[in-house]
């Protein structure tokens, strides 16, 4: 999908901008420190260097409700 078939208004082709360079970018791997996370496919995420396979958003490695889950998991297992 090019930028030219996004239509009507300024705010909904910022918004195409800013998810594709979100999709399209490097995230930092978990388990070997690298910046080599990329997208497979919708959900799905791999790292180049280590080949380890994450879940995570259609467009970005972390959502905001996932990271609000770990937080909530991170404060439980640290009650205990």
């Amino acid at each position: 999908m090019s930028n030219s078939s996004i239509r009507y208004g300024v705010g909904l082709r910022k918004r195409f901008r800013t998810v594709q360079k979100d999709k399209k970018s490097r995230y930092k791997c978990d388990v070997c420190g690298k910046t080599a996370v990329k997208r497979v496919s919708t959900g799905i995420w791999q790292c180049r260097y280590c080949n380890a396979t994450f879940a995570g958003g259609a467009y970005t490695l972390k959502t905001a409700a996932g990271e609000t889950v770990s937080m909530i998991l991170n404060r439980i297992q640290g009650a205990r």
